[in-house]
């Protein structure tokens, strides 16, 4: 029973969850071999290494040759970033096998909101190549996010009623501003980056983006309570919740007026929207390069008939011996105490990142030493990091970097390196299971066309 609620709060489209679960976990693995941790999406280990990854930070900074990625694998990125919880807690949370929140560890470790975020992004195609005075370079990619913050509080009713002793006499709890948003989307972008003249460079990317689901659930309050001392059988709840939901075959299934939970009858195309990246390259002398870009300007249209919206307006007292005593039917999605109402379009944005980078060069750029800026603008939340690296670059299919992060709640070390058509790398070093930020990122490529001249 207890394992659904979890479920319920980390996830409410479960088809996609699922899809995320498996990628989650590909990412965890292969992250005992290349171990990498990031609060956005990009590897920024890579930013000034000679490789076609760079581009998806900067849509300016070419390679030296264009190239063909390899499906799946050639850009592949599965990240978890916490403010309290380690990664062996997270993937509990999204496996909810174990009642784990009875653990005191885990209880210890919570603080009084706990933020996390998920993202997974991969091209299924995606190719670049010179052309003229320019590099033109394509993809077609599957993206999700999901940003939640959930209070301590949740944490202190699961444990307190999942005890077998537990009366309601008496007891009340009380649970405000947990939050859920999910995005996922797939993506078909052309980009084109030039050289303007011998220092600057400039380069966009448009993105034709294609809704797969939607979801903001916004819980301002649920509150439980005994109805009166002395009486155990029943007990109310006055909740404050709204939903908003798109998605191609979502539908909200309702019991006694109430929501009580979320299924996918099929999948489709629910909005169409569009994106922007911009950025620039200057070489301001022959050792020192600036640059800095904005990533994922836009946004997705969700058709009328794909969107639903929910609200609660719940202040009801329930006599457990009416609806089975503590089963899902009353502790699950219904808790909230949602009910549809009018459907309607809505808008949603992406979560912009704002990219500032400088390196100064040395041994005729074969050594370089970086600094990096990237903040990510979250809608629970805005993440922003900086990151100190050494880049060593002996020649063009050997490339190098260590980096140094300074992130909000801590600090960590990173690693990326290129060996021919691979590329593997961290922003972060995983230091076990109690690491809050953990990321997996592998590319895969294929060179495309003669080598060219790029700016590094």
């Amino acid at each position: 029973m207890r394992d659904k609620i979890i479920i319920n709060h980390f996830s409410s489209f479960s088809a996609l969850i699922s899809i995320m679960r498996k990628i989650l976990f590909l990412g965890i693995l292969v992250s005992l071999f290349a171990p990498s941790i990031v609060q956005a999406q990009y590897l920024r280990s890579s930013y000034f290494m000679d490789s076609n990854t760079r581009m998806l930070l900067n849509p300016a900074l070419q390679p030296k040759r264009g190239y063909i990625n390899l499906p799946v694998i050639g850009s592949l990125a599965a990240e978890v970033s916490t403010n309290a919880l380690g990664v062996q807690d997270v993937i509990d949370v999204f496996d909810s096998s174990d009642d784990f929140y009875n653990n005191d560890k885990f209880f210890n470790r919570l603080k009084e909101m706990n933020e996390l975020n998920v993202s997974v992004n991969t091209d299924i195609i995606s190719f670049g190549f010179y052309s003229g005075k320019g590099f033109w370079s394509f993809n077609v990619g599957v993206r999700a996010d999901v940003d939640a913050t959930i209070p301590k509080t949740m944490f202190d009713y699961l444990r307190a009623t999942d005890a077998d002793d537990f009366k309601w006499s008496g007891q009340s709890f009380d649970i405000r501003d947990e939050k859920l948003r999910l995005n996922a989307y797939s993506e078909v972008g052309v980009g084109y980056s030039r050289a303007i003249n011998s220092r600057l460079t400039i380069g966009g990317k448009a993105k034709l983006l294609l809704g797969a689901g939607n979801l903001n659930l916004k819980i301002n309050q649920v509150r439980l309570s005994g109805k009166e001392a002395g009486i155990d059988s029943e007990f109310q709840i006055i909740s404050d919740a709204y939903m908003e939901a798109s998605g191609k075959g979502l539908e909200l299934e309702e019991e006694n007026g109430y929501i009580n939970d979320l299924d996918y009858k099929n999948f489709g195309i629910g909005g169409y929207g569009a994106g922007f990246d911009l950025g620039a390259s200057y070489q301001v002398t022959e050792c020192l390069n600036l640059s800095a870009a904005i990533l994922d300007l836009g946004f997705i249209a969700w058709n009328k008939s794909c969107s639903q919206v929910a609200e609660s307006n719940k202040n009801t007292t329930i006599n457990k011996d009416n609806v089975g005593g503590f089963s899902d039917d009353v502790l699950d999605f219904e808790l909230y105490g949602l009910q549809k109402k009018e459907n309607k379009a809505r808008t949603t944005s992406l979560l912009p990142t704002m990219v500032v980078g400088g390196e100064y060069g040395l041994m005729k750029n074969k050594i370089g030493l970086g600094l990096l800026s990237t903040t990510r603008f979250g809608q629970l939340k805005t993440y922003s990091e900086l990151t100190f690296s050494a880049n060593f670059r002996p020649n063009s299919s050997i490339n190098a970097t260590v980096s140094y992060s300074m992130l909000q709640g801590g600090e960590t070390f990173g690693i990326a390196f290129k060996l021919g058509p691979v590329v593997l790398g961290t922003d972060y070093m995983y230091f076990g299971n109690n690491s809050k930020h953990v990321n997996a990122f592998i590319g895969l490529s294929v060179p495309l066309g003669k080598r060219k001249i790029a700016n590094i």
